[in-house]
């Protein structure tokens, strides 16, 4: 997009580079407006060049700007050169790096390193990122922070942590995956007022969950609706020990609007889920052949809160599988799955990062280092719709657009979370058969959504069961 601005809109690159300096002064001013010292970063190529940019504007405008080349500015090229020469006939000079610049200023420029990285950090740059990070000082990254993969969002070695990201001309990829939401902090993007008509139609990586994306899902009942017309969830699972996740789940396809729930469970979880939960239908199953009623009046399944792997777990996963209906698999189904991998379209998986793992064969590690490569492998693999769980959720199905979900909070990191996703996703289903993508999407965007609204009161001893009163709120907008 940048090359096309150049060459074929005809808007010189140095021109871009000015703008972009420009609004990384003005956003940084707009959120430090009481730092008044600063120190700038410069690196190599285009990054340094807006650096140099950066300190000549923060200059002008009366601030104490103090800029550090990491590397020899005179080995710069083109625009890069252009602006360390304009830089110099201002007036501006460098400075050494020491510990003793980071306690002089109250805010830095990360203008190292852009998103050209394909390798892990390592010479000075490492020792200047090790700098900064300890010394506490806000970071506001120029295009991306330095050290983070564009593309996967992977941590190259090490990588500033901003507290603000300005980024051009397009949204990178890896501010949104992997390790990107720990270390871009605020995003602001700036289009250097390229006119976006001029440029090429180019397909994203994924698209970002709005509201505006949920609202088809959630429009207005009739007013002769009746629960017949909004589906039956079957909730699967909930071996010895293990009956609250199964409550969850069943609550919350409850919550997102199912028209009926059941539940089948071992025999001792019966009493207490039909005592907190008395709009829960539900059984106590001892062998698969006890579920084939319940799975009679089912429109969706949802399999796996707190199955298990034990023979009474394997005997109700596999006679689950034979049922025609849509299924939602999580948790210890998707082990099962992964113990005997098989294919199909009509179900929405469920993995959090080692589940996912276990599934490709592979890490937690290569699966959060390429997230977005992990969801197209599960797909590929397993088929169907898949909802690849954790910061910056992904959800694929073969021939679409994945979408990637941008909230939630660390809080949600806690048991039961995964259950109260199922649940969710299953009811939605319920009510829009044969949406699957839309639908798993919409269970994500809304279940971070309600996280949010439960954490308002404090992200420490967030408890899943917070999220159940959230979902209607959510879901009623």
């Amino acid at each position: 997009m940048d090359r096309v601005a150049i060459e074929e809109l005809g808007i010189p690159g140095y021109t871009l580079m000015s703008r972009a300096g420009a609004a990384v002064t003005q956003a940084a001013h707009e959120r430090f407006p009481h730092a008044r010292h600063w120190l700038i970063l410069c690196g190599a190529g285009n990054n340094a060049g807006d650096g140099y940019v950066i300190a000549r504007i923060a200059a002008d405008a009366g601030l104490d700007t103090r800029v550090v080349a990491v590397s020899d500015p005179d080995q710069l090229r083109g625009d890069a050169a252009q602006a360390w020469s304009d830089f110099q006939q201002a007036g501006g000079q460098l400075v050494d790096f020491g510990p003793g610049e980071l306690e002089r200023v109250d805010l830095v420029i990360d203008a190292l390193l852009g998103t050209g990285l394909d390798r892990p950090l390592a010479g000075k740059y490492l020792d200047v990122v090790h700098a900064v990070s300890a010394s506490g000082r806000p970071v506001v990254a120029v295009d991306i922070p330095s050290g983070l993969h564009g593309v996967t969002g992977e941590v190259m070695g090490a990588a500033l942590r901003a507290d603000l990201t300005v980024t051009f001309v397009g949204l990178k990829q890896g501010l949104y995956l992997g390790s990107g939401p720990d270390h871009t902090g605020e995003l602001v993007f700036a289009d250097l007022a390229i006119p976006r008509d001029g440029l090429p139609v180019l397909e994203p990586g994924f698209s970002v969950y709005t509201a505006a994306d949920l609202a088809p899902l959630v429009a207005p009942r009739p007013a002769t609706a009746h629960k017949g017309r909004f589906g039956h969830v079957l909730v699967i699972g909930g071996n010895h020990g293990m009956g609250g996740a199964v409550r969850l789940a069943g609550e919350a396809a409850l919550r997102a609007g199912a028209g009926l729930v059941s539940i089948g469970t071992r025999s001792e979880h019966v009493a207490a889920t039909v005592s907190s939960r008395p709009e829960l239908m539900c059984r106590g199953i001892s062998a698969a052949s006890e579920l084939h009623g319940q799975l009679a009046r089912a429109t969706v399944i949802a399999l796996g809160p707190g199955l298990g792997t034990d023979a009474w777990a394997q005997e109700l996963y596999a006679t689950a599988l034979g049922a025609d209906q849509p299924k939602i698999l999580d948790a210890d189904a998707l082990n099962l799955l992964a113990a005997a991998p098989t294919r199909r379209d009509d179900w929405i998986l469920t993995p959090h990062p080692g589940e996912a793992a276990r599934l490709l064969d592979s890490t937690t590690v290569d699966v959060q280092n390429d997230r977005l490569g992990a969801l197209h492998a599960l797909v590929e693999r397993y088929g169907g719709t898949v909802l690849l769980k954790g910061r910056g959720t992904l959800v694929g199905a073969a021939g679409r657009l994945p979408q990637l979900i941008d909230r939630g909070n660390p809080g949600m990191a806690t048991a039961g979370m995964g259950d109260v996703l199922t649940g969710l996703t299953a009811g939605l289903l319920a009510q829009h058969p044969g949406l699957a993508l839309d639908v798993a999407a919409a269970a994500a965007y809304v279940h971070a959504a309600a996280g949010d609204r439960a954490a308002a009161a404090g992200q420490r001893g967030l408890l899943a069961s917070d999220l159940l009163a959230e979902i209607r709120q959510c879901l009623n907008p």
